[in-house]
């Protein structure tokens, strides 16, 4: 059963049932479950022999999932990354059998409306900002022993945050007084860094995304399910992701476009035929983004961007 307490909104929903043309007797991979949103809508749409396999690493999802879908054969779901997804199926024998990949990627809004997950600047809980809180290590215990120099430099990669050295510097100094245990803790002391605000920006925004895609392994776990994504697919399956940082869209537009060229991943001068050519997807349209009646609906929804890319035979 959803829970209403943190309700969920798929972003691009009826964008990305298009994308992916179901097919009654299809099989579809949700990579990103969440709360189901786009799993929901797909499985609407399948007959009897349609399928979906949703993966998701947060052990509430997952438990959501299972019993609200407990009783459709249709469904099953597997708490993971969606970087074991080769794997996943190989085990399940869905290779180059997939009729469609969706990645929804970023935090689910339940994971940042509850404080206990300690994804959110804006609420106090503890500083965890796991999607698997059961494993690895959360963003306390890592704040408490990474580098100055590492830190300043995963705040400026993965945050795009400017003033990188000098919350860097700021939190090492913190820490050596006392463990940073809370969001709010953390939110201060970069709030006190930063010597610029940006309009309608909390200061801590990138210092938060950038903690929680190191924590999470996020553009990883991108990067490896989209070298997996080709060989899951059949032919004319279709590749579906919804990012909502640049971060994200970039990987996603450099793999779609180097996988449709082919050719340009070759020495330019070395002679080939057409037959030599390895370009194994096509790109479908151009990029979708929400409309002004979703952004309205949805203020989550504004920096989503979707891109689509098929399968060749």
């Amino acid at each position: 059963m959803q829970d209403q307490s943190h309700e969920h909104r798929a972003v691009l929903l009826h964008e990305a049932l298009d994308a992916l043309r179901i097919a009654p007797n299809g099989i579809y991979i949700d990579g990103t479950f969440g709360r189901g949103g786009h799993s929901r809508a797909i499985l609407k749409q399948l007959g009897d022999r349609g399928r979906v396999l949703a993966i998701d690493k947060d052990p509430d999802a997952v438990l959501a999932a299972q019993q609200e879908f407990a009783d459709d054969p249709r469904f099953s779901i597997v708490r993971g990354t969606f970087a074991m997804l080769e794997q996943l199926a190989l085990d399940r024998g869905l290779i180059g059998k997939v009729d469609g990949l969706l990645l929804d990627l970023g935090v689910s809004s339940p994971q940042l409306e509850d404080a206990a997950r300690g994804f959110s600047f804006l609420k106090q809980g503890p500083l965890d900002m796991r999607m698997d809180p059961e494993r690895g290590l959360s963003a306390a215990d890592w704040l408490a022993l990474v580098p100055e120099a590492e830190l300043a430099q995963v705040l400026r990669d993965l945050g795009e945050e400017r003033f990188s050295r000098r919350i860097a510097r700021a939190i090492v100094e913190q820490r050596q007084s006392g463990a940073i245990g809370t969001t709010t803790e953390l939110a201060d002391i970069v709030a006190a860094a930063v010597p610029v605000r940006e309009k309608h920006k909390h200061p801590a925004t990138r210092t938060f995304q950038a903690i929680r895609i190191y924590i999470n392994r996020e553009l990883d776990d991108l990067s490896d399910c989209l070298q997996q994504a080709v060989g899951v697919l059949a032919g004319a399956g279709r590749l579906v992701v919804i990012s909502f940082h640049s971060l994200e869209d970039r990987i996603v537009k450099r793999f779609m476009r180097d996988q449709a060229r082919g050719q340009d991943l070759l020495p330019p001068d070395l002679p080939v035929r057409d037959v030599q050519v390895r370009n194994t997807l096509r790109i479908i349209g151009k990029p979708v983004r929400p409309n002004d009646a979703e952004v309205e609906r949805n203020p989550r929804a504004r920096s989503a961007i979707m891109r689509v890319a098929e399968r060749l035979p």
